[in-house]
């Protein structure tokens, strides 16, 4: 049972601050529950959520993004309907995220340039497959080459996924923020709109 009220309870810039730190640690930690949200994406009535690994956060921006298979499906899906939502879950914080924002697919431009260059050689695995993500297969397989699904190419080998390789920005509209506490649950919502932000409290 939580005994003590965190410092973010009663306090909306509390909360704000709270958000970051936990978006910065998602970022920076692996193993931080925020590490790997769920994205949900749509067009018309069909609707559906992924994981996704957070591969930046901007503050200053107010946009978060990640890494994507410029053929894969949620690709497509953005290329119809940009407005996208993000689910993040701590279960030792206890705190859930909704974030919504419009996103931006960049791809082939001096943001994945920069993106591709801090990606590892393993992490390239991911986007050397001749066959793109979610084509249906006659049998059980990664769609990668043995050598590939072995970790066995070079750094410059791997050069070749680039082509293959997107970074999707989430430009933030808004952020719905619930804390689970025995005491008392809490509900924020945060919104950014011309260049202003308003923060309130909703009932949980």
């Amino acid at each position: 049972m939580q005994n003590k009220k965190p410092n973010y309870y009663n306090d909306l810039n509390e909360v704000y601050l709270k958000i970051w730190n936990l978006l910065d640690s998602g970022l920076k930690k692996r193993d931080a529950p925020f590490h790997i949200p769920v994205l949900i994406c749509g067009n018309e009535n069909k609707f559906d959520g992924r994981i996704v690994v957070l591969r930046g956060v901007d503050y200053k921006e107010k946009k978060i993004w990640f890494h994507s298979d410029i053929r894969s499906n949620k690709v497509k899906i953005l290329k119809k309907n940009p407005e996208a939502a993000l689910l993040f879950y701590d279960k030792n914080e206890k705190i859930q995220l909704r974030i919504k924002g419009k996103t931006k697919i960049n791809y082939q431009n001096e943001t994945t340039k920069k993106s591709w260059q801090k990606t590892t050689q393993m992490s390239r695995q991911c986007y050397l497959g001749e066959i793109g993500p979610g084509l249906p297969s006659s049998e059980a397989s990664s769609g990668l080459t043995k050598d590939v699904d072995d970790l066995k190419y070079s750094v410059e080998e791997s050069e070749i996924g680039y082509k293959n390789f997107c970074v999707v920005e989430v430009f933030i509209n808004s952020i719905e923020w619930l804390y689970l506490a025995a005491k008392g649950h809490r509900r924020a919502y945060i919104t950014y709109k011309n260049n202003s932000l308003e923060k309130k409290w909703l009932i949980p």
